[in-house]
């Protein structure tokens, strides 16, 4: 295979625009579009409101749970594909990559290109929205790949970011800089650029000389939660909640930034029986702080489960037949949600617990310090350790149902104003103004 060559070749052959008329089709692409992570659902919001003004949406992805007729999945476009784990191993923590690491990077970005190419011509995709993958550089040759067919077709994009390189340590040694600085993000006029945070906000104009759009993550609270049917009416017992058990909720992956051990020693420090059920499993970072997790859980007598077997994005059954609930099936069940991360991009399940006006512990990451709390939330707060006067808090709220009715409400009220659709519904019709000659 003579790599140089073919790729000339095709450059020259895809160097023109390839639509010039009002855009309609809209193309999401990602390293995933499935389950319940952080990306694949803003990306669910988002393309609702599109699909309800007129567009159609399809999707580009590793792995993709979206309508199989307007899907297109490629595996090397996942970050756990064998050959980009294998480049990644070779990138990262690293000072210098070798020529092989080099070659295939380009092979694999070729690869990936053909198929972006494949996707736009199929589906007639004339406005890209990229999910992450020109964020975060869990797959080098997929966001090489997008950011050069972008300057080859001139194709609108949206560049939606969720967290970029330099908030996380892992990605600080690396020896591939000059990928990171060309496609992570690319810096092209065809590009809208969204954050979703103000600090992200900062950091990209600083380091970039971007100036994005702030769009923060939403949830639809023009229209609250449907009430619980007779399919989720089993959960405490599927969960192995006991009727006098208080069931504690921890919305999130298993990673260390969300400081799972102070959940814990919140429940070891009630003095109650509880149960604190962990919805989401590790994801794509290292296992062993699970293995931490549940050793902590262990010496503090605390019982923990782990379900991401049975949540997702859709209802169904697993292979050995156990029922298979969503978030919203989960939610109405739970006493209190913890979410006491050290970090977080912007904080999906904050939104959540408001959404279904449960009480939350919080501890006060630096998004949350800046973005949310000023909005006047009832919550109960933490400052990165458990304190006895966070304890009596939680007590109370668990035990004085007026005061925990006043909280969830003021906070639906709160997030209702500042955080529902209508907010990305407004921020989505700006953007198109400024990519597209549409009328959205």
């Amino acid at each position: 295979m003579n790599i140089v060559n073919d790729e000339i070749k095709f450059e020259e052959e895809n160097s023109c625009r390839l639509f010039a008329h009002k855009p309609q089709h809209v193309g999401f692409i990602s390293t995933r579009l499935a389950g319940t992570d952080g990306v694949s659902l803003e990306a669910s919001k988002w393309a609702y409101l599109f699909e309800k003004e007129g567009f159609t949406c399809f999707y580009f992805a590793g792995e993709c749970d979206r309508a199989p007729e307007r899907s297109y999945i490629v595996s090397e476009a996942h970050f756990k594909h064998p050959n980009i784990r294998e480049i990644h191993r070779n990138c990262f923590r690293l000072k210098k990559r070798s020529d092989y690491v080099s070659q295939r990077i380009h092979e694999l970005r070729l690869r990936l290109k053909k198929h972006l190419y494949n996707f736009i011509r199929q589906f007639k995709i004339d406005l890209l929205v990229a999910e992450n993958c020109l964020t975060i550089p869990l797959n080098i040759p997929l966001g090489i790949a997008i950011a050069e067919l972008i300057s080859e077709t001139g194709i609108s994009t949206i560049a939606h970011h969720h967290d970029f390189f330099w908030e996380r340590q892992a990605f600080m040694r690396n020896a591939v800089w000059e990928y990171l600085n060309m496609a992570f993000p690319p810096h092209l006029p065809q590009i809208q650029h969204v954050v979703i945070n103000s600090s992200a906000n900062n950091q990209l104009s600083l380091r970039t000389g971007i100036s994005p759009t702030i769009i923060p993550n939403v949830m639809d609270f023009d229209n609250p939660p449907e009430p619980v049917d007779d399919y989720a009416s089993d959960v405490r017992k599927a969960l192995g909640i006991e009727d006098d058990q208080l069931f504690i909720l921890q919305p999130t992956r298993v990673v260390k930034r969300k400081k799972i051990e102070l959940a814990i020693e919140i429940i070891n420090r009630l003095g109650r029986k509880a149960k604190l059920v962990i919805s989401h499993a590790s994801g794509d970072e290292d296992y062993d702080y699970e293995c931490r997790v549940k050793e902590y859980a262990v010496m503090l007598g605390v019982d923990t489960i782990f379900v991401s077997d049975i949540i997702n994005e859709k209802r169904g059954f697993t292979e050995s037949g156990k029922k298979i609930y969503t978030l919203n099936d989960i939610y109405p069940y739970a006493d209190i949600v913890t979410y006491p991360s050290d970090f977080e991009g912007f904080g999906n399940a904050f939104l959540e617990a408001i959404y279904f006006r449960k009480p939350i512990v919080v501890n006060t990451y630096s998004i949350y310090a800046m973005d949310i709390q000023p909005k006047g939330f009832s919550v109960i707060e933490i400052n990165g350790y458990i304190t006895d006067k966070a304890i009596r808090q939680v007590e109370k709220v668990l035990e004085d149902e007026k005061l925990r009715k006043k909280m969830v409400d003021h906070n639906y009220e709160i997030a209702k104003t500042c955080f529902s659709y209508s907010i990305l519904h407004k921020k989505l019709k700006n953007l198109l103004m400024q990519c597209t000659a549409c009328d959205f």
